[in-house]
């Protein structure tokens, strides 16, 4: 009686290996062998005939074909093709970053080439010495436009208000040649910007397409580039203890069983999949909420906040704003001579120039298309929007399903679910596939995973993704870190944008000093113009004549 269980336990025993080791020819190691040599493995200590597998760590120790050089070096390999896996599954969506942030930028830069030269040209052909002897004022515009786009700490506000501020003080004293400005009148002059209006509506409405289409250019391009980063990161794998020994046994166990040809069961692959991918998958929420973020501000790209429609006709609307300033210089200089007091007159003789250069003509932008520069990067910002908006919509939920698409693949699973590798034999794999994510590894029945210590690595790219959604959030609203919009432009009040949080912003934009002034009186109204012995009345062509006399 007590002989009886030794002798079926034994029985059961040599049954169990002989079904793992198959038939009877697995008894010999040269399927295996030949296995190792297409792997491209050395067959240096590979047995011939199967040994006993007492030595294993990772796989069965029942009769083998693998020594404990052979089983760490496939645990080596193991490694090797997990990082190739994720690499290979990824490099799409890396592309995708990659390529779209370098045309993305590249066409953006373009752009504001071909902006400042359609300018620089025009000008050139209708003002001529006007704005050649001037053009510095509108070099430093487009090259802290750049500054601004390309990541400097430029408050655009600041930039656009300097730059009417700088072309109200020249004008003003071309028109008014027969005075004489020292710098604390012209500094008056500035401080009345806004409620004189010489440039009419134009500064106001430009000032808010300009920041909003630029605040959304510099976010999108900023978003592809952390999406480019992250994903490079994120894709180089931190491989775990746990999750090496669950890839060796996944596998290459069946090769030291002879059953060099078996592929793992589908379930069981993905088991292995999600806790060897747990932090991955904590990364998706807000990789989702980033995309989310990306798309909104996309589709600003395309709508109100077209830069590439903001800064085409941009020469135009600054000629058009020339065009009033000179239109409405006598109630301009009426008012400022109100406000700051009169001042010197000039020298005798300071006008009296040749008139062989007289201006006539107001300005002209291109009369067709084809005289324009080539559209930027050879493309247009409507037909890079569509392209990447699709791209985006695909990497939504990508880290999440990243062990669903590798064990999808047919070379890493057999669809038979009674002829696949159970990390036991041939068979059915019974346990329940985990849900993914690093809390609910903790009954993972391959991995073991410690769910009380999350990658920080991982961490440091949820934080970077959190932040620039943030960017993504206020440029969707027209506003950054360093600009608030006060203006009441309807490009800035969309609705449907999803965000009720936004973090407060400063408003930068300088409160109206009080006026240093000679002859402390308010400016008037413009119907007091007419009865101020101090303003020259002087029609457009005579002020046209001043203008090319003053600025050569």
């Amino acid at each position: 009686m007590v002989k009886t269980p030794v002798v079926v336990f034994t029985s059961l025993s040599l049954l169990l290996s002989l079904s793992c080791a198959g038939d009877v020819k697995s008894r010999s190691c040269s399927d295996v062998r030949l296995a190792f040599t297409t792997k491209g493995f050395s067959l240096h200590n590979v047995p011939h005939q199967e040994i006993s597998g007492e030595h294993l760590r990772v796989c069965a120790q029942g009769y083998t074909c693998c020594t404990s050089d052979i089983e760490d070096q496939l645990g080596q390999q193991s490694k090797l093709d997990f990082e190739r896996l994720v690499d290979d599954s990824s490099r799409n969506i890396r592309t995708t970053f990659t390529s779209r942030h370098k045309k993305f930028d590249e066409f953006f830069l373009e752009l504001l080439d071909n902006s400042e030269k359609s300018l620089n040209d025009m000008f050139v052909r209708t003002y001529g010495k006007l704005y050649t002897h001037n053009s510095e004022m509108f070099e430093d515009l487009f090259s802290e436009l750049k500054r601004y786009y390309t990541g400097g700490n430029v408050n655009l506000e600041e930039v656009l208000n300097d730059f009417w501020s700088r072309l109200l003080e020249r004008m003003f004293q071309l028109l008014n040649s027969q005075f004489t400005f020292s710098d604390d009148y012209l500094e008056c002059i500035s401080k009345y910007t806004d409620q004189l209006k010489p440039f009419g509506d134009v500064p106001r409405k430009l000032k808010a397409q300009v920041t909003k289409a630029f605040i959304a250019a510099r976010s999108f391009v900023q978003g592809l580039m952390v999406g480019r980063e992250v994903a490079n990161r994120v894709a180089k794998v931190n491989i775990s203890p746990g999750c090496s020994k669950a890839l060796t046994k996944m596998w290459y166990c069946p090769y030291c069983g002879g059953m060099s040809g078996l592929k793992p069961c589908a379930n069981y692959c993905q088991n292995v999949m999600r806790g060897c991918l747990a932090n991955q998958a904590d990364l998706d929420p807000e990789w989702n909420l980033f995309i989310d973020a990306m798309l909104l501000v996309a589709d600003r790209l395309e709508g109100p906040f077209n830069i590439e429609a903001v800064m085409e006709p941009i020469d135009v609307k600054i000629s058009e704003a020339i065009m009033t300033m000179q239109d409405n210089s006598m109630q301009v200089s009426s008012k400022v001579f109100q406000g700051c007091g009169h001042p010197k007159a000039a020298s005798v003789g300071r006008s009296a120039r040749g008139i062989s250069d007289v201006f006539n003509s107001r300005f002209k932008p291109f009369n067709s298309p084809e005289e324009r520069p080539t559209t930027a990067a050879g493309t247009s910002l409507d037909r890079l929007v569509v392209d990447i908006k699709e791209k985006l919509k695909e990497s939504r939920r990508f880290w999440s399903s990243l062990p669903d698409s590798i064990c999808a693949e047919d070379e890493m699973t057999d669809p038979d679910e009674e002829q696949c590798w159970n990390s036991h034999t041939r068979g059915r794999y019974f346990p329940e596939v985990v849900k993914d994510g690093l809390t609910n590894q903790l009954n993972n029945p391959e991995v073991e995973v410690d769910i009380t210590r999350p990658d920080t690595f991982i961490r440091q790219q949820i934080m970077t993704l959190r932040v620039m959604t943030n960017k993504l959030r206020n440029a969707y609203n027209g506003k950054d870190v360093y600009f608030q919009d006060s203006s009441d432009e309807e490009s800035g009040s969309g609705s449907g944008s999803g965000f009720t949080t936004e973090p407060e912003v400063v408003h930068t934009e300088p409160p109206m000093l009080e006026a240093d002034k000679s002859d402390p009186q308010p400016p008037t109204d413009a119907g007091s113009v007419q009865q101020k012995p101090s303003v020259t009345v002087l029609s457009i062509p005579a002020l046209l004549l001043l203008l090319l006399l003053c600025w050569r």
